[in-house]
């Protein structure tokens, strides 16, 4: 019995396993891929033949947004900035301001002890990394800075220095000098998190950092961990709810703990990132996707795309 087989099961047979490949039948073929945020190490194995064997063999390979394209990145960085002149201190309300200044010197401080043997042979750093990822953290927009705390944690910073799976994808794509692009800009991305409103960014804020004061005091659990994400997309379980946040990057702050008020607030957030990140993504991608098909007719293309889209 494999690996996977034992890992996935009840599931019956190893081939209902792993259906992330959709073809669109025309000749010659195009193809849909589900991918999803984390190391391309720890599901290439994984990955059926079909899937590889669908990759190499198209023209033009599309992803949601070109990662290897210095624009892309220089763009989303200032997208994440608050306008000229205000730093976070300016608008955050001051406790909330110390907490979060007082989890990043606890996240600094525990950085080196998290980094693997492996990173550090590769030369990657605690306060390099922790300079990446938290650089310039007064400068950003709050509901990044949140989404930036929710990643700044020891399961997340010992996967750093693999690329993600679209990055891989889109390096291999680069390698094999096939032609790529992308269907959305970083403004369709990034405009939809500034869009929330301050008190919700605030709400948000409040509840990410509490859930990491509450995992550093050992009295909470994540009810779904980044091993869970990796083992449903290695069997192919569709159906589970977490790639939808997978898809979004945004974390889940609906729970029975919160008093009726916050929960309210939680339900909005969550409604609205569904519209904005998920549906719409879907609807804008999906057009843009047919006018691809629809222009190059004699083309294969290779779609990849976050699972939960």
């Amino acid at each position: 019995m494999s690996v996977l087989t034992q890992l996935c099961l009840p599931l019956p047979q190893q081939s209902k396993l792993n259906s992330f490949l959709w073809t669109i039948k025309r000749d010659p073929p195009s193809y849909f891929f589900g991918t999803i945020h984390v190391p391309y190490t720890r599901v290439w194995d994984f990955i059926p033949e079909n899937s590889k064997k669908a990759f190499q063999q198209s023209h033009i390979v599309y992803f949601e947004l070109d990662l290897t394209d210095p624009y892309t990145i220089s763009a989303l960085t200032s997208c994440q900035l608050l306008p000229q002149g205000e730093n976070l201190q300016d608008v955050l309300p001051r406790d909330i301001y110390r907490r979060l200044k007082r989890h990043l010197e606890y996240v600094k401080l525990m950085m080196p002890s998290w980094m693997t043997p492996d990173q550090r042979g590769k030369g990657l750093y605690a306060d390099y990394l922790f300079n990446a990822i938290a650089g310039n953290w007064e400068r950003k927009r709050p509901v990044w800075v949140m989404l930036m705390v929710n990643s700044l944690t020891e399961v997340d910073i010992k996967s750093r220095g693999v690329p993600v799976l679209d990055l891989y994808l889109a390096q291999e794509a680069e390698r094999l000098r096939k032609q790529t692009g992308a269907v959305e800009k970083v403004e369709e991305q990034c405009h939809p998190l500034n869009g929330l409103n301050f008190s919700q960014v605030v709400f948000a804020l409040n509840q990410t950092l509490f859930q990491q004061e509450s995992l550093r005091a050992g009295s909470f659990q994540i009810p779904y961990t980044t091993e869970d994400l990796i083992k449903h997309y290695n069997c192919g379980d569709l159906s589970s709810i977490i790639f939808n946040h997978d898809t979004s990057q945004v974390p889940n702050f609906i729970n029975a703990t919160l008093p009726a008020h916050e929960r309210i607030t939680a339900q909005e957030i969550d409604s609205y990132f569904r519209q904005e990140l998920i549906y719409k993504r879907n609807e804008r991608m999906g057009r843009r996707v047919k006018d691809l098909l629809e222009d190059y007719p004699d083309k294969s293309f290779f779609f990849a795309f976050g699972a939960g889209m």
